[in-house]
């Protein structure tokens, strides 16, 4: 006596669709990580005019006077860091504007208005965007309006 459970078992199940799931797959993937990268770019914004050197730079006007530049140098310090401009040197951002609100009335005294200062920021190797970013607020807040980067000055 044959039983029914010796048939054989057929399905119909239509097209194979695993090589549809990874396609799609490869593609969210690739979608994922394109779109994870173009994110992490942030750019500061700064009003300080480019300089142009070398032969064909610029043409200045006869009695052009440059803006004077007030380089700060920064340094990363263990969890802080340590700011230096001139014979200013100083490890916290509330003393940096401190020292620089005081610098900027000094200017202020000798006839040398805001707007033709340049603070130009310079970090040093492996010094933390936060550190930076500290500084840059700093100069802001002491009222100078001319606040740029310049490359590692080692």
């Amino acid at each position: 006596m044959k039983l029914s459970v010796s048939r054989k078992v057929h399905y119909e199940s239509g097209p194979n669709m695993t090589p549809l799931v990874d396609v799609v797959m490869v593609i969210l993937i690739f979608l994922m990580m394109a779109g994870s990268f173009g994110g992490a770019e942030h750019f500061l914004t700064s009003t300080i005019p480019l300089k142009q050197k070398g032969v064909g730079g610029v043409q200045m006007a006869a009695g052009f006077v440059p803006d004077e530049p007030l380089d700060i140098r920064v340094d990363s310090r263990g969890d802080g860091f340590e700011a230096q401009a001139g014979r200013i040197r100083v490890t916290s951002a509330a003393a940096l504007q401190t020292q620089l609100t005081t610098m900027r009335k000094q200017f202020e005294q000798a006839n040398t208005g805001v707007e033709k200062i340049q603070v130009v920021i310079s970090p040093g190797k492996g010094t933390k965007y936060d550190h930076l970013i500290k500084v840059y607020e700093a100069a802001l807040g002491a009222g100078f309006k001319k606040v740029a980067f310049a490359t590692s000055h080692e």
